[in-house]
């Protein structure tokens, strides 16, 4: 999620190595103990919103129901519950955050209808079977950090059938795009000589390599960027999905330019949909063609730019796979094909032992 969450995680462990899982969980548990992430959460309008009023919607299917929260936090999913007349909402935190969240039911006096359990999902015991899950689930790119499989094994052990999950689906979309940020990064060591009479020109291919890398760069792109309309190469129904299928989320993209320009990178994000109840789907959407959310968009540098026209096509597949080296992080893999040149190759990641700096 949060750019701070990043920075968290990496100051309890910098050196980059395979993880163990109970190190890994131990990281991403601990990054939610701190309240920047939770307070940047809340204040994501859109984010906040967009669950109030898909929970709200849904109130004839919540009323006099159970709730279970997946990753409660703060505990407000669990209150827009409540207020959508939650018989009983069972609001799971694992992280220290759940004290906090215990005091904020007890302020909002619901300490009678929602029930604050500290402990990851997998582990807990609930009292009974549930109608509803609610759950905020995703990361950059929407599967950073696989909080999913919490989702799916909360509705394989808990969830009744025919039971709801809020949301219900997700689609990922990807995008040619031209960053004009990083073009003026990559041509600025060639006007040092004009302003300090020090040519620093060779620093273009080490300011290349570091920039166009294959990491995966959380940022927000701007409309005038996008070169292309998005194209949707993946959905997820969380009625159906399996941990399995989690572990090689792919699909094939076809997108066709605008204009002259030269594509620099891809960009891939994300929408999940709430059913509407009598209404119809409310979607929030993390396109740049949106307002903006803390998730911002995912970006995944080319080596080289590549001269585009009206109509030039960019074709190929995307595959998204957990990291070898922490099954919280994940892995993009994009063959992909400009125009008339031969097919492309490149692996991205969020890797262990990175720095936030490269994601401002």
């Amino acid at each position: 999620l949060a750019n701070l969450r990043i920075r968290l995680e990496m100051s309890h462990f910098t050196k980059k190595r395979k993880l163990d899982k109970n190190v890994q969980d131990n990281l991403y548990f601990d990054s939610y103990s701190d309240v920047t992430i939770h307070e940047e959460m809340i204040a994501d309008t859109v984010r906040t919103n967009t669950y109030r009023t898909g929970i709200l919607r849904n109130s004839s299917l919540i009323q006099g129901k159970v709730v279970l929260d997946v990753g409660a936090g703060t505990g407000v999913l669990s209150i827009f519950c409540a207020q959508a007349g939650a018989r009983k909402v069972y609001a799971v935190e694992a992280s220290s955050i759940a004290d906090q969240a215990v005091k904020i039911v007890k302020h909002n006096k619901m300490e009678d209808i929602i029930d604050v359990i500290k402990g990851t999902l997998e582990t807990i015991d609930l009292p009974e079977q549930v109608d509803v899950i609610v759950s905020e689930w995703m990361g950059y790119a929407l599967l950073h950090e696989s909080m999913l499989n919490s989702v799916l094994f909360a509705r394989d052990k808990w969830l009744k059938a025919g039971g709801l999950i809020l949301p219900s689906k997700a689609e990922l979309y990807i995008a040619p795009i031209n960053d004009f940020v990083v073009e003026d990064r990559l041509s600025f060591w060639s006007t040092v000589k004009d302003q300090y009479d020090v040519d620093m020109s060779c620093m273009s291919d080490f300011a290349r390599k570091c920039i166009m890398s294959n990491d995966i760069t959380v940022n927000l792109v701007t409309v005038e960027d996008v070169l292309s309309h998005p194209s949707k190469f993946a959905e997820l129904d969380l009625y159906s999905v399996t941990t399995e299928q989690l572990k090689s989320v792919k699909g094939a993209f076809k997108c066709e330019c605008f204009g002259s320009s030269a594509v620099n990178a891809l960009c891939v994000w994300f929408t999940v949909t709430f059913p509407g109840g009598e209404e119809k789907p409310l979607v929030l959407s993390t396109s740049p063609f949106k307002p903006e959310t803390h998730w911002k968009q995912a970006v995944l540098y080319l080596d080289e730019p590549v001269d585009v026209r009206q109509d030039t096509t960019v074709v190929g597949e995307v595959n998204m796979s957990p990291s070898e080296d922490s099954s919280r992080h994940i892995c993009i893999h994009v063959d992909y094909t400009i125009g008339e040149l031969k097919k492309q190759s490149k692996t991205f990641s969020i890797p262990d032992g990175y720095s936030g700096e490269a994601q401002q």
